[in-house]
C-alpha cells in the first residue's frame, strides 16, 4: 500500500550529465552578465585613471578626491605630486588621490625672452 523510500526516490536518469549542465546555466549566466556590466567598465575606468595619473604634468588644474583643485607646481616622484591651491600655499598629493584633471598646463619654458 504504502511505498518504501528507496522507490519514491527514483532512478536518476540515464543523461545525469545534462541535469547538472542545466542547473548551472543560471549561475554561468549571471557571471557572464556581471562580468560585461561591472568587472571589463571597472577595469577600464581603472586604466583610463592610471593614464591620466601618469601624465600629468606641471601646469595642470587637477581636482583631488578631497575636493581640492590645485594647479601642479612640480611633480616630485612617480607616486607624489606638489599643487598650488592658494598663493604661497602648497600642499603634496599622492597621485592615486587625483580623480580629474580640468585643464592642461602648457609646459614651462626654460628658456628667458630676450
Amino acid at each position: 500500500m504504502f511505498i518504501t523510500p528507496a522507490f519514491a526516490q527514483g532512478a536518476p536518469a540515464a543523461g545525469g550529465g545534462t541535469d547538472m549542465l542545466i542547473q548551472l546555466a543560471p549561475f554561468l549566466l549571471i557571471f557572464v552578465v556581471m562580468y560585461f556590466l561591472i568587472l571589463r567598465p571597472q577595469q577600464k575606468r581603472a586604466k583610463a585613471h592610471q593614464e591620466l595619473v601618469s601624465s600629468l604634468r606641471r601646469g595642470d588644474v587637477v581636482v583631488t578626491a578631497g575636493g581640492l583643485v590645485g594647479k601642479v607646481s612640480r611633480v616630485v616622484d612617480e607616486q607624489e605630486v606638489e599643487l598650488q591651491i592658494a598663493d604661497n600655499v602648497r600642499v603634496r598629493q599622492l597621485r592615486a588621490h587625483i580623480t580629474s584633471v580640468r585643464s592642461k598646463g602648457e609646459p614651462a619654458k626654460d628658456e628667458t625672452p630676450a
